[in-house]
């Protein structure tokens, strides 16, 4: 359920204000969760739709770069901007910005091999460079270092116990039965795509059985549990980044008022 101003909101009377279909459909799926999703202002709202839009086509401009899936001792990375670190780290060079070094991973992507937990946070650096701009992208993740689930503060990640995805989430491919060999493979994490589908890096686009079927090729032998979609989600912190956005830092001050269904609300 959706709730502006603890008011609930059907999807069919916010649908006006979204007329991209991948908006409309992300929409769809938090109205009929059985979370309730708060929002204090109808901008806010619509800070979270675009960011999980931007999340999902950065999700396919990853894939489409042709980056290449790595262990995090063979890693490697686009020695313009960035320096490799000796654990596999990517280390933002002082003369690059972060936009610039974000970029980059999907302008360049044959240059760049990681592992799926970095590839994640990558697509959520991508997805807050489009939905805030470059300005104040650069201003918050000034100290830009790509490792694992390493991330700055202000992106404000953060993994919950949930069974309700909503397109643009990260969730989580358990392998339990891993093979010690490859030990890469104990797990995936995939941005949910909507449709049941899932980007993982590595793994490509496949629907949750496809995903579970590759991982459950790296088993070990005599392996008895099937890999499983975990009861988790990740996400950033959509509220916070908002105020960061342009339009609502330049009018802060603003409130706007609409119509929705018989119902006049300002925001």
């Amino acid at each position: 359920m959706i709730a502006i101003q603890n008011r609930p909101i059907t999807a069919n009377e916010l649908k006006e204000f979204f007329s991209d279909a991948k908006d409309r459909e992300i929409i769809d799926w938090m109205a009929n969760s059985h979370k309730v999703y708060r929002y204090e202002s109808l901008n806010e709202l619509k800070f979270e739709i675009l960011f999980r839009r931007k999340t999902i086509e950065a999700s396919l401009d990853l894939l489409k770069s042709k980056a290449q899936f790595a262990t995090f001792e063979n890693s490697y990375c686009h020695d313009r901007f960035w320096q490799l670190s000796s654990k596999g780290a990517f280390l933002l060079k002082k003369d690059v910005t972060p936009a610039k070094g974000i970029e980059d991973i999907f302008i360049n992507g044959n240059k760049y091999a990681f592992e799926c937990a970095t590839a994640i946070v990558i697509v959520f650096y991508k997805a807050a460079l489009d939905s805030i701009g470059e300005k104040a992208f650069n201003y918050l993740f000034a100290d830009l270092v790509l490792y694992d689930w390493h991330y700055d503060k202000d992106l404000g990640v953060r993994t919950t116990v949930m069974t309700d995805f909503v397109p643009g989430d990260c969730v989580y491919f358990n392998n339990p039965d891993f093979n010690p060999e490859t030990p890469q493979w104990r797990g995936v994490n995939a941005i949910h795509l909507g449709n049941n589908l899932y980007y993982g890096h590595g793994i490509g686009i496949r629907d949750a059985k496809g995903v579970i079927e590759t991982l459950n090729r790296y088993r070990k032998r005599q392996a008895v549990e099937s890999a499983y979609l975990k009861d988790q989600v990740t996400r950033p912190n959509y509220k916070y980044l908002s105020t960061y956005q342009n339009y609502i830092r330049e009018n802060k001050n603003k409130r706007i008022s609409a119509r929705i269904g018989q119902t006049f609300y300002t925001f």
